[in-house]
């Protein structure tokens, strides 16, 4: 209980109104990225604690063995009380852990809350793991490779569970300016890069039995102290991978005045990215789902004029609803158009 109080007395009240999740609120006393960013390896796979707000999220779009489309989601936060360390219970860091497994006409969704400091959940750079009780993000690299370039990832819900093997095919990607990403027009930022390059394989537990699965998987680094306007109020971000190898990642960020702030970063097949600034992304609602007693939008248009792209994108499951401290829509997607493909789709800030 002690855990959980901290969490809540952390995240509620005012900051609520400062950003979806107080993403918004004020930064201080925290570092906050700064423009032309040196990435270290392998220490940057591991923890920030001098910043605010910190996360490990990885994405698999899966076919199984009975030609089912499934879609699985593993998610490790990091909130900070303050910019420091300490021993113990003194520890000030929180964490919050999501897995997410979604079928045509299911959705499974679970949390786990821990404290740092005391062993129940944290990351390692060197060997890199990222875990909260039982769940495990775990590096399977050789000696010489990037930690992140091989993976076994592990957790379970009341219903459902996983076990996924991935090994990545190409290079990490760095989004915005070479990592510094852009969050809005006041100038808040993250360091964000991505390893959108993993095959899967692995086996999904589920009520009906057990069922192996073949795929690609899609991992988000990103750190920050304030990485939204205290008027941006959620996000939708996709993750799309083209059947010719390239990918895309994109997201607006929308404001409680109605305005929209985009980025978008294209992925070449041998991991060469092109970022896109404000104003480059289009996305349109066409479709919305009642969720959960709220109205999301479903079914996207989502446009990249710079690079031809003009697709429409549809949800494995609409109801794709993931029942967490705070609630957001998290599920796998085709598109079709001028570009087909599968990817994610992450909806947040909706009431």
């Amino acid at each position: 209980m002690r855990i959980l109080a901290l969490l809540l007395a952390f995240l509620a009240g005012p900051a609520l109104s400062q950003g979806f999740a107080g993403l918004g609120t004020q930064a201080e006393g925290f570092a906050v990225p700064a423009r032309d960013p040196v990435f270290d390896f392998p220490a940057d796979h591991g923890a920030h604690p001098a910043y605010r707000i910190e996360w490990w999220y990885l994405t698999a779009t899966l076919t199984g063995e009975d030609g089912q489309d499934y879609g699985v989601q593993w998610t490790l936060f990091r909130s900070a009380l303050a910019p420091r360390t300490a021993p113990g219970w003194e520890a000030p860091q929180l964490w919050m852990g999501h897995a997410g497994l979604t079928t045509a006409t299911q959705h499974f969704s679970a949390e786990r809350l821990g404290r740092g400091g005391i062993g129940q959940a944290g990351v390692t750079a060197m060997p890199f793991e990222a875990w909260i009780d039982d769940w495990s993000m775990r590096s399977t690299a050789r000696t010489g490779e990037d930690a992140l370039s091989a993976l076994s990832l592990t957790a379970r819900g009341g219903e459902f569970s996983y076990a996924l093997d991935l090994n990545a095919t190409g290079p990490l990607v760095f989004h915005g300016d070479e990592g510094y990403s852009v969050k809005s027009a006041e100038g808040q930022a993250s360091y964000y890069y991505s390893q959108p390059f993993y095959e899967v394989t692995g086996t999904l537990s589920l009520p009906g039995g057990e069922v192996a699965v073949t795929g690609n998987a899609w991992l988000d680094r990103e750190w920050s102290s304030q990485p939204l306007s205290e008027s941006q109020d959620g996000w939708d971000w996709f993750s799309l991978q083209f059947a010719d190898g390239a990918r895309m990642m994109g997201f607006g960020l929308r404001d409680r005045a109605g305005g929209v702030f985009t980025s978008a970063t294209w992925i070449a097949p041998d991991g060469t990215e092109t970022a896109y600034g404000d104003g480059a992304l289009r996305l349109t609602p066409l479709a919305l789902t009642e969720v959960a007693g709220r109205d999301v939008p479903t079914e996207w248009q989502v446009e990249l004029p710079a690079r031809g792209v003009d697709i429409v994108t549809r949800p494995l499951n609409p109801r794709s609803w993931m029942n967490t401290s705070f609630a957001y829509w998290e599920g796998p997607i085709r598109f079709e158009g001028s570009h087909a493909g599968r990817g994610y789709l992450e909806m947040t800030g909706y009431e």
